[in-house]
């Protein structure tokens, strides 16, 4: 029975750091072909699946073996977000898309971690600054 409530668990914590990158997911969709409906819910997903990987692998008080799978985590993603970078001769895009999925990556990690108020507030923040500055951006443009 406790097998079968830890696989449930892990289920939902798989689908929530899905949903969780929903918001900025859409956006990015909707702003470029760089990035969207499949990357940052897959980025997420992963992370999620790596905390939860290493979860099973060590105690939870080996801290050092936990900060080498978020160390991982940080490197991978940020070569992933890298990739939507693009530079013209003269100006750079991508780069909030870059960041982004940084803080996607956190937040499916905050999620294998159970850390969920951290999860939410990474979900509600992200999307409210993509949101938020980019109308500010154009204004000023």
């Amino acid at each position: 029975m406790n097998e079968i409530y830890l696989t449930l668990t892990m289920l939902l914590q798989l689908l929530a750091s899905i949903v969780l990158a929903l918001p900025v997911a859409w956006d990015r969709e909707r702003e470029g072909p760089s990035m969207g409906l499949r990357t940052f819910p897959l980025v997420s997903l992963g992370s999620c699946a790596y905390v939860l990987i290493g979860l099973s692998l060590v105690s939870p008080d080996e801290h050092e073996m936990l900060i080498r799978i978020m160390q991982g985590l940080m490197a991978g993603i940020g070569f992933v977000g890298g990739g939507a970078i693009l530079k013209n001769s003269d100006h750079v895009r991508g780069t909030a898309s870059a960041a982004s999925i940084w803080v996607t990556g956190a937040l499916g990690a905050a999620v294998g971690f159970q850390l969920w108020a951290l999860a939410i507030a990474l979900s509600v923040i992200n999307f409210s600054v993509i949101i938020v500055m980019s109308r500010v951006k154009q204004k000023l443009d």
